[in-house]
């Protein structure tokens, strides 16, 4: 059975704008910040598309694209960058991870 991710949160460098699921409204007003720097700041920073997203498992998957005609959008960089978060973040992105499939998933710690 195929299953879509759920989209935890994004933001757009072309739009501009950011993005939260409010299916996670009950996360905590720090978390919710923390994630909306982090993905404004690497759209500025890298360009194109993120969105962090739940895969069928409960894993926060990165996924980005950009627009095929966008020479500014920088796809080396973007893998770096990611690589540095993932480092970074790592204990955010673990608890949010338990957080859903505890929530989400009804798995148990």
């Amino acid at each position: 059975m195929y299953q879509e991710n759920v989209v935890l949160c994004g933001a757009s460098a072309y739009e501009r704008k950011y993005y939260f699921n409010q299916d996670f409204a009950s996360l905590p007003e720090e978390v919710k910040k923390e994630l909306q720097i982090l993905c404004v700041l690497y759209t500025e920073e890298i360009g194109g598309v993120l969105t962090l997203e739940f895969d069928e498992d409960g894993l926060l998957q990165f996924r980005t694209e950009a627009l095929e005609a966008d020479g500014t959008y920088d796809e080396i960089g973007s893998v770096l960058r990611i690589k540095q978060l993932r480092e970074e973040k790592k204990e955010l992105l673990e608890a949010l991870q338990m957080y859903y499939r505890i929530f989400f998933l009804g798995e148990e710690e």
